[in-house]
């Protein structure tokens, strides 16, 4: 079972802005073909950081409100957010060596 959560407009603010650890919010829709590639990626990093920092994912065709709110204009775009603040973002897809320390740099 995959530790990636899953989240809407509805629930964003508790499972990402009121987080205790960093979270890293995977903005994606079914059809964008580097976000299907990221996926895997994403459920294998989940377990490594699990304790340190969040990953969860949000469909921006059914999710919006959110999307708006921060901007997000192409995807797969990737927010790393800290205490409900934006601290870094990465747009496109990147190998799973590179996302760790996208993650890292930020814990």
């Amino acid at each position: 079972m995959s530790q990636v959560l899953h989240t809407t407009d509805t629930t964003f603010e508790a499972d990402v802005l009121r987080s205790d650890i960093p979270v890293l919010v995977d903005f994606w829709a079914p059809w964008c073909g580097p976000c299907k590639m990221i996926a895997p990626v994403l459920d294998e990093l989940a377990p490594e950081f699990a304790g340190k920092a969040k990953i969860v994912k949000i469909n921006v065709d059914e999710n919006q409100l959110v999307a708006g709110q921060f901007g997000v204009r192409s995807i797969p775009t990737l927010l790393l957010m800290k205490n409900g603040e934006v601290v870094a973002t990465q747009v496109g897809a990147l190998p799973k060596g590179q996302l760790a320390n996208f993650i890292n740099q930020h814990l």
